[in-house]
């Protein structure tokens, strides 16, 4: 019996070991992402250890602000894999976020990483919106030096509440984050979602989500 417990424990703790690992622990010293390999895996294939150099470890750029002259105010200039091919299977990116005033980051979620994000300059409205069924919005407004925390998953935003420019420096938890901005998933599918669907999903007359579609 007592051996038929920790059997059923050990079970117990490697699935939760399992639950809670959202990209797996690298095998080797680093594995520097290879665009030109057609090779299909979880990540991205490995460059020859042979053919790595220093610039597979770099990223040049941050530095930049970001053209904020779109309708959101805002622009996001990531370091993810795909920028900085030495991330591969780390398990991190970050990205840094210019705001024009009053710009925002609308509502947008991370499918596979919680954002650590610090201010650099300004003021920022931040938030986010647990899950079904509370719904719940959890704001507060940042000032240089503050940091916040967005759950994985969850759909968050910022918004720079200031009468100057705003920057901050996100972390993610994955080395490919993804991105899914509502308004756009929503409204600007392709094809689209149909419009009935969607004027019973938000309560609306058809016409404003026929008209919303346009926009996006």
């Amino acid at each position: 019996m007592a051996m038929n417990i920790l059997l059923f424990s050990s079970i117990a703790l490697c699935l939760a070991f399992v639950a809670l690992a959202f990209e797996p622990s690298p095998l080797q010293d680093f594995c520097v992402a290879d665009p030109t390999s057609s090779a299909r895996v979880n990540g991205q294939a490995c460059k020859s250890p042979a053919s790595v150099v220093a610039n597979d470890f770099s990223f040049s750029g941050l530095h930049m602000p970001g053209n904020t002259s779109n309708p959101n105010g805002s622009r996001v200039t990531p370091v993810s894999v795909a920028q900085l091919p030495g991330l591969n299977t780390l398990g991190i990116s970050m990205a840094r976020v210019d705001y024009a005033p009053w710009g925002i980051n609308p509502p947008h979620t991370h499918p596979r990483a919680t954002e650590i994000l610090t201010v650099i300059e300004g003021s920022l409205q931040v938030g986010f919106v647990t899950s079904n069924p509370d719904n719940t919005l959890i704001t507060k407004t940042l000032y240089k030096g503050d940091v916040f925390v967005f759950p994985v998953g969850l759909i968050h935003f910022q918004r720079n509440v200031g009468t100057g420019n705003a920057v901050a420096i996100a972390a993610l938890s994955s080395q490919n984050p993804g991105v899914i901005t509502i308004a756009n998933a929503v409204f600007g599918s392709n094809p689209d979602i149909s419009s009935d669907i969607l004027a019973k999903a938000f309560q609306v007359d058809k016409t404003v989500v026929d008209w919303l579609q346009t926009k996006f």
